[in-house]
């Protein structure tokens, strides 16, 4: 574990007597150690600082989430061509720096949180398992908070894991920049848990991804959980523009193919840079103006965000789609929150329910079966 790089880890008083708080404590250097009654660094309502946000990085508070675990993806609105995901938030925040990150204008919380019960997270997903075992829902843990690079403490892949076992038309999605897979290794084969990452080029990850695993790393970790009997996935996203993109990108996508095979991942996802407009100013006080996300030429787009101009998008995506299948068709590879139009305009020439090996994202049948079972007035 690499916990030297924390300042200090405050555990509400409430939880002190948990398991999993009796078990972090051997673990957690004892002079870093406070116990409190509220939440550490109070802030009043509107965006960190940059003084703020920076040290959110470097101090974890555990505690209770008294809230419902389970939800639907973010990138599920109107406009945008959902692909039928959901999340699990076990945490708040990430320890990672990436200059791009929507974290930046998501939350506002000056402490890196990591909840506790996950007992209760697990109710949540049993609650749904009793109506709908057979069902095909997709879940990940990284929507607000790196699903792995703090598993090694943790340990909450080991307990999902185990609870996805049971159900094996479920699957369960690890999405991560960090290389942390040793802890929950031995729990292969899983055939119904996909071990994701978020990948670029490693200029990008050097310019813009700071805190993170290199890409050797991360593909290193992925061949680990592909020979132990998990499936695999794949982000290239945020697309990064830059001068020499084509060959980067061309280059990231060759190393792919030849370190795996079609077979051993279930899905590659692929996005442009994006991001809210409030953003904007934060991501400049944080990393400057001369880094390539704070220099990209970004335009407001119909979904409030800003993004590259359509035509600069659609040509990234060609290009890195066109680069898989020249390699095998059988690569499965879909857009991440972009519009009808996009797919339509794009080499697919079809909407993704009609894409033959990734339909079965796009069957929102789910999506009403878990509003069903969550609001049933029997669920507490």
């Amino acid at each position: 574990m690499d916990l030297d790089r924390f300042e200090h880890f405050y555990i509400h008083t409430e939880v002190e007597g948990s398991p999993f708080v009796q078990r972090i404590l051997h673990d957690l250097p004892k002079d870093k150690i406070t116990f409190v009654d509220d939440r550490p660094f109070p802030h009043s309502k509107g965006e960190l600082s940059k003084n703020e946000f920076d040290r959110s990085k470097k101090n974890i508070f555990f505690t209770r989430f008294k809230g419902q675990f389970f939800k639907r993806c973010p990138g599920a609105r109107p406009g945008l061509a959902c692909c039928n995901y959901f999340v699990l938030n076990l945490g708040l925040q990430c320890d990672m720096n990436c200059s791009y990150c929507y974290l930046q204008s998501f939350i506002n919380t000056p402490v890196l949180t990591v909840y506790t019960n996950i007992e209760s997270a697990l109710v949540e997903l049993q609650t749904l398992a009793n109506y709908q075992a057979n069902e095909s829902f997709r879940i990940g843990t990284g929507e607000v908070i790196d699903s792995l690079s703090l598993d090694d403490l943790t340990l909450f892949s080991r307990e999902l894991i185990s609870f996805f076992k049971k159900y094996p038309k479920w699957k369960l999605e690890f999405k991560t920049k960090s290389q942390k897979v040793d802890q929950f290794l031995d729990l292969g084969p899983a055939p119904n848990v996909l071990v994701s990452w978020s990948i670029n080029p490693q200029n990008i990850i050097n310019s813009e991804e700071h805190g993170t695993a290199s890409l050797q790393e991360r593909l290193q970790a992925a061949v680990k959980c592909r020979n132990h009997g998990f499936k695999l996935a794949f982000h290239i996203d945020p697309m990064i523009w830059h001068p020499q993109w084509k060959v980067n990108y061309a280059e990231l996508v060759d190393t792919l193919t030849t370190t795996f095979k079609p077979e051993d991942v279930n899905v590659i996802s692929v996005g442009a840079l994006r991001f809210q407009p409030e953003q904007k100013s934060i991501m400049r006080e944080r990393f400057g103006f001369n880094n390539l996300v704070n220099s990209s030429e970004v335009f407001l787009s119909s979904d409030g965000k800003l993004r590259y101009d359509k035509r600069l998008r659609q040509e990234m995506y060609e290009f890195v789609v066109k680069k898989f299948k020249s390699h095998s068709s059988r690569w499965n590879v879909f857009f991440c929150m972009e519009s009808p139009e996009t797919w339509l305009q794009s080499t697919y020439n079809s909407l993704p329910k009609r894409v033959d090996g990734i339909g079965e994202l796009f069957d929102h049948r789910l999506i009403k079966a878990a509003e069903e079972v969550f609001s049933n007035e029997n669920y507490q």
